[in-house]
C-alpha cells in the first residue's frame, strides 16, 4: 500500500475547550487509487488531506508513506518527501500571476535545482499533455479559469509525483468545466499510475472516486472500495 493512516487525531483548543477536527481516522490508500473525500463544511476533509504530508501536524496517530513513518519526521524531511513526491492541485489555482504559463509550470523543477533548459524541456512537454501548447506564454490573467486550473495540473504533475492532493479542484468551475478538469484527472490517474486523493463537495465529482471516503465530525462515517 501506498498510505496508511492509523487512528489519527487533529486537536484543536478553542474557548479552553478540546475540539477534535480528525477524531481517530484510519484508512488506507493503495498506488493508483483515485480517492474522493466528501462530508459537509467542517467535517475536517481539508484538515485531512494538509494532515497526510504535514502541512498541518497531527495530534496523535501514525502516517505512513511507502512502508516509511512520516508523520514524526521533521519538517525539512517531510519538505523533501512533499517537493519529491507529492503534487497540489487547489481551488483558487494558486499561480503565481506575474510568471508565464511555462514559468508557473517550471516552479517544481526549480525547487529540485533542475538545470533551466531541462526545466524549459519538461515544462513544454507537460503543456503539450494538458493541451496548453499554444499558451506558454500566456500569463494566469490572460487565460480561462478552465485554462488556469490546467496550468496547476501540469505544475502539479511536472515533476512526477506519486500522488496528487486535490483540494475542491473544481469548485470555481461552471459544471462543463468541471467535468473536463475531472476528467483530466481520471485520465493522469490511470495512464500514469499517479495516486489522486480529492476532496469535493461534488456528488459528480464524488462518483470519481474508485475509493470514497466520507467524513463527518472528523470520523469516517463510509470507506467504500
Amino acid at each position: 500500500m501506498m498510505i496508511q493512516v492509523e487512528e489519527i487525531f487533529k486537536r484543536y483548543n478553542h474557548n479552553r475547550k478540546s475540539i477534535n477536527a480528525l477524531d481517530g481516522v484510519s484508512f488506507q490508500v493503495n498506488q493508483s487509487d483515485f480517492v474522493t473525500v466528501t462530508g459537509p463544511s467542517g467535517s475536517g476533509k481539508s484538515t485531512l488531506l494538509l494532515s497526510l504530508f504535514g502541512l498541518i501536524r497531527i495530534s496523535s496517530g501514525s502516517i505512513q508513506f511507502n512502508d516509511r513513518r512520516i508523520d514524526d519526521l521533521p519538517d525539512r524531511e517531510l519538505a523533501l518527501i512533499r517537493k519529491k513526491d507529492v503534487g497540489y492541485v487547489l481551488q483558487n489555482f494558486a499561480l503565481i500571476p506575474y510568471l508565464t504559463t511555462i514559468q508557473n509550470v517550471m516552479i517544481p523543477l526549480a525547487l529540485e535545482g533542475i538545470r533551466k533548459k531541462e526545466q524549459l524541456e519538461r515544462a513544454a512537454e507537460i503543456l503539450e499533455y494538458v493541451g496548453l501548447s499554444d499558451r506558454m506564454d500566456h500569463l494566469p490573467g490572460e487565460l480561462s479559469a478552465g485554462q488556469q486550473q490546467r496550468v496547476a495540473i501540469a505544475r502539479a504533475i511536472v515533476h512526477h509525483p506519486k500522488v496528487i492532493l486535490a483540494d475542491e479542484p473544481t469548485g470555481n468551475l461552471d459544471p462543463s468545466l468541471s467535468v473536463e478538469i475531472l476528467e483530466f484527472l481520471k485520465k493522469i490517474n490511470e495512464e500514469n499510475k499517479i495516486t489522486v486523493m480529492m476532496v469535493t463537495h461534488s456528488p459528480v465529482a464524488a462518483q470519481y472516486g474508485t475509493v470514497k471516503l466520507h467524513l463527518q465530525n472528523g470520523k469516517i462515517m463510509n470507506h467504500n472500495r
